[in-house]
């Protein structure tokens, strides 16, 4: 038995389309839960309309997280399907995940990734989606992550480690932080590449901007310390590290270059670097958009890597101060001599 279970918060229309997708799934769940965290809009009615059993969450929004967990707490299903409520499955979708769960056993948890045709058809959306499709599309099967956009797995060992951790009350890295979790305590993740949904999200170069640094690099950084390691996962992976670094020498170097010449010769290599290290990336958003959105996507590509890793230099670089302060504190004062 399959159980769906959707958080939804103020998202009628993406919530309808993600039901009538559902509907048309050439493998029905058992049954679709959707969890309503404090709406303001008809996302619980329309939900009930179409079939799904509801929970209302008042006094929130308390998060995803905290939906998915009481969704899961009713689901009478052997495997929770998580899906957001801004995405569309494929007709195949669901009965990918079905089979291969069925016939492997050994693995506790599966996820997809979003397909390369995203709903809304602004630069900012068709970048971000496809740069998360690329991403999924090349990541290596066993995972050391979860994503819960479309994720499904074994209630008994969802059970296990206690579900998401609800002490995150935005839709963040929660359930990055669950595949760690999986992982730690001996479990299988498989992405599955073949498995996809499409994403109904309109994307803002500001929302961007927030929910990379908020959302993501924030709790992400706070997460790796607390772990005292640095992930090879996907957009964490060593090439995702050079790329950074080659972003900040290309921006740096031009204004060193006045004082010397030689950082010419660095900015050469910053941009040699990140094109060899993201060539096939590149490659891909010139087929998907051609000559002009390949140069625009770059941009927000360098973008990216320089706020991204300037959180986590100042997070990391805050964090190594505070221990030293801690060291000094702790040791004993040095005697006088006399």
């Amino acid at each position: 038995m399959i159980s769906v279970i959707i958080p939804v918060h103020d998202s009628q229309d993406h919530l309808a389309q993600c039901l009538r997708f559902l509907a048309g799934s050439t493998f029905s769940p058992d049954e679709i839960i959707v969890v309503d965290d404090s709406s303001s809009d008809r996302s619980g009615e329309i939900a009930r309309e179409a079939g799904a059993k509801v929970i209302r969450l008042d006094g929130g929004p308390h998060g995803p997280a905290v939906a998915r967990n009481q969704g899961a707490r009713i689901a009478t299903g052997e495997i929770l399907l998580f899906l957001d409520a801004d995405v569309a499955v494929h007709r195949g979708t669901i009965e990918r995940m079905a089979v291969t769960l069925g016939n492997h056993p050994e693995v506790a948890a599966v996820f997809g990734s979003y397909d390369h045709k995203p709903a809304a058809g602004t630069f900012v959306s068709r970048y971000r989606n496809l740069l998360h499709h690329f991403v999924h599309q090349h990541g290596r099967r066993e995972a050391n992550t979860f994503w819960a956009g479309c994720g499904a797995i074994r209630r008994t060992v969802f059970l296990s480690v206690n579900g998401f951790d609800e002490r995150f009350r935005r839709p963040s890295i929660e359930d990055i932080e669950l595949g760690g979790r999986l992982r730690a305590a001996g479990h299988r993740v498989w992405l599955c590449s073949d498995v996809l949904v499409r994403h109904m999200k309109m994307w803002t170069l500001a929302s961007v901007v927030w929910s990379d640094v908020f959302d993501r690099a924030v709790p992400w950084t706070r997460l790796i310390l607390q772990h005292g390691r640095l992930p090879s996962d996907l957009n964490t992976a060593m090439r995702s590290r050079v790329s950074a670094i080659a972003a900040w020498i290309l921006v740096l170097a031009p204004a060193l270059a006045l004082w010397t010449p030689l950082w010419l010769l660095a900015t050469a290599l910053a941009v040699a670097t990140l094109g060899v290290l993201n060539a096939r990336l590149y490659r891909f958003f010139v087929g998907a958009g051609g000559i002009r959105f390949v140069l625009t996507a770059i941009v927000m590509h360098v973008l990216y890597l320089l706020y991204s890793s300037a959180v986590f230099a100042v997070l990391a670089g805050a964090a190594w101060f505070a221990r030293q302060r801690q060291r000094v504190l702790a040791s004993p004062p040095a005697r006088s001599a006399g």
